[in-house]
């Protein structure tokens, strides 16, 4: 195990864990052990977001309305975002943050499993990836929508959008199963439900009939992905059978959230907790703005829900709908096959508890341990975490460990910032592009593009910012869930191809 130098203002209590001693007497835990970076930047950060407890403390004063910051929780994967790092959970009492949700509402991980093997499409990746790169970038995406599904969609969730009737029978929908409406349903009940889709209605209108857009179906930008991969080992030989995780397996892993409609639940979310904030009282300092969970504030909070909630949904339906297109590639390709879903794991999120807390994830996962009843009651929570492109993920089974408030990160987490990554060496993404495949709306090997020098550096300098030298290593990121008792190992994924945005 290889030590990092450790920000001097961090306090070791065990080989797991750290904690950040701060002038608000907040708690602050971090899962990590001593080869796990944080970044002393993101340290920065979050002593800045912690002085939202004294905003609480000035916000219980002006009101009689009490709430409070008690908890923070920084995950392995931790690292600068933007006003609040991510890999944040954090829990209030009487009160919500938009803010601690962010831009991405329900951005997350899907993965099925498919009933082809590595050996049936390793042979067949240069046809696949034309098909896929058709597919995703080049008008094959065929995703047809009336109103009435979009509606349902935003506001029952994808329950709700399967059930709806006059669904297309062409196109991407083709390739739907006949068990998908049951496993979605098992899945994603209740989903996130709201009473309108109002926050939405332009959208749900542009339809006219039946019509298809340039929205679902998409990828995104960033780290977001659709990717190939297969069972390469597995660590829980039970849990890994009952989620039908065989060696040699190939499975689809999706990571994707809300797009635009992420952005403007959160604009949403910043006017409405301007709009609720005591008149004379000035604004906080690191601009970020709770929402307080009373009866003067309700009206405006409930606007912010049903956006936030239309949000969360569309992100899950647009999770599924990547998942066919891959699904649709496969079968175009490889011969006919079946996949079955065996999780949706939401990243950014709140969730309202009856006591009055509210546990907001950024950028990290929930990883609840063993329940009474429900599909995972015997194993726990599944929790995705992926590494960076080319390198392996994991399936591992939540915990349910308090201190971590139930929680576990949602990736290997960036150690280098997007602006220095995208300076990386020619010859490392050279390398890598040698031995690993990625579909990307440009196709680098087209003699045609690669004549146009202008086009060339602009794509290399996107991937750069994705590339491996930009993200941890995901083994030791892997190990502080396992030591820590956050998430035990069910299975390790290895890459066939990654699709990019």
């Amino acid at each position: 195990m290889t030590a990092h130098k450790q920000d001097p203002r961090l306090v070791r209590t065990d080989d797991n864990w750290l904690e950040l001693p701060n002038p608000w007497g907040v708690p602050v835990d971090i899962c990590a052990r001593a080869d796990v970076p944080v970044e002393s930047s993101a340290v920065d950060e979050i002593l800045t977001v912690l002085r939202t407890a004294e905003t609480l403390e000035r916000l219980t004063t002006a009101t009689g309305h009490p709430a409070t910051l008690d908890r923070v929780v920084l995950t392995p994967d931790v690292h600068k975002g933007a006003g609040i790092p991510i890999g944040t959970v954090l829990r209030t009492r009487g009160a919500l943050i938009p803010q601690a949700v962010g831009n991405d509402i329900n951005c997350g991980m899907r993965l099925e499993t498919t009933t082809l093997t590595v050996d049936d499409v390793r042979p067949r990746l240069d046809g696949l990836e034309r098909r896929l790169r058709h597919l995703f970038f080049e008008g094959g995406r065929q995703i047809a929508l009336s109103g009435a599904h979009r509606e349902a969609l935003l506001r029952d969730g994808l329950p709700g959008l399967l059930a709806e009737p006059d669904r297309p029978a062409d196109g991407i929908w083709s390739a739907l199963r006949p068990g998908d409406l049951e496993r979605e349903h098992r899945i994603h009940r209740p989903s996130y439900p709201t009473t309108t889709a109002a926050p939405f209605a332009d959208w749900v209108r542009s339809a006219g009939g039946t019509s298809y857009d340039s929205i679902i179906g998409s990828v995104g930008g960033g780290n977001h992905f659709v990717e190939l991969q297969y069972v390469a080992a597995v660590h829980d030989g039970p849990a890994a059978y009952a989620w039908g995780l065989t060696p040699g397996r190939v499975v689809l892993m999706v990571h994707s959230g809300s797009l635009s409609l992420g952005h403007q639940a959160n604009a949403s979310g910043a006017d409405q907790a301007r709009a609720a904030w005591p008149e004379g009282m000035p604004l906080p300092d690191n601009r970020i703005l709770p929402m307080l969970l009373d009866e003067r504030t309700a009206p405006r909070l409930r606007r912010y829900l049903d956006s936030f909630g239309n949000a969360a949904n569309f992100a899950v339906g647009n999770r599924f709908f990547l998942a066919l297109m891959a699904r649709a590639g496969l079968a175009a390709e490889c011969g006919d096959l079946d996949a079955n879903l065996v999780y949706d794991a939401p990243h950014n999120l709140l969730w309202q508890h009856d006591d009055g807390s509210v546990v907001h994830r950024k950028g990290a996962t929930p990883a609840g341990g063993y329940a009474e009843s429900g599909p995972y009651a015997q194993w726990g929570e599944p929790v995705i975490v992926p590494g960076s492109m080319g390198a392996a993920s994991f399936v591992l089974r939540g915990q349910g460990n308090d201190r971590t408030l139930a929680s576990a990160c949602h990736g290997a987490g960036r150690r280098v910032p997007r602006g220095a990554s995208a300076k990386g060496s020619d010859a490392e993404l050279d390398a890598f592009l040698r031995d690993f495949r990625v579909v990307t709306p440009l196709d680098h090997r087209d003699p045609a593009v690669n004549r146009r020098s202008d086009v060339m550096t602009a794509w290399r300098r996107d991937l750069k910012q994705e590339a491996p030298w930009a993200y941890k290593d995901i083994g030791p990121v892997v190990s502080s869930l396992s030591h820590a008792d956050v998430a035990a190992p069910v299975a390790e994924l290895r890459p066939l191809l990654t699709i990019k945005g």
